[in-house]
């Protein structure tokens, strides 16, 4: 698969915050985002969450106290996420977390529309 990222797509900076809660990445274009992970969970590019056809999305309730545990590299073009609930199958590639970040408030407004549609909460389940 050819590499789409340019270089204004190319990350300067990846960090992860102390919290573990976000994912911060700035771009060499001067673009730069925090990006939530609760929403890089919820977004995953896994076929877990995506799916193989629009049709087939997942909408992941449950995730607002969600953390990532590490991020790794992957090969000059991504990163994977591995999140505290133990989801670790999404590559992020630099690309997509731009867009990620320039589309975060219509995809997370999007997100929690289906949630509510479906009766469901952001909030995570309580242990009894």
């Amino acid at each position: 698969m050819p590499d789409a990222t340019t270089d204004a797509d190319w990350p300067t900076e990846i960090r992860l915050s102390r919290d573990k809660r976000t994912l911060h990445v700035a771009y060499a274009s001067g673009a730069a985002y925090a990006l939530p992970a609760e929403y890089l969970r919820v977004e995953s590019p896994s076929a877990e969450v995506q799916g193989h056809a629009p049709s087939e999305r997942q909408w992941i309730p449950g995730k607002r106290e969600v953390e990532i545990l590490a991020v790794a590299p992957v090969g000059n073009y991504a990163v994977k996420l591995t999140f505290d609930d133990m989801h670790d199958t999404g590559i992020y590639a630099f690309d997509f977390l731009r867009r990620l970040g320039e589309e975060r408030a219509t995809r997370f407004a999007r997100y929690e529309e289906e949630l509510a549609a479906r009766n469901l909460s952001r909030e995570p389940a309580r242990r009894r």
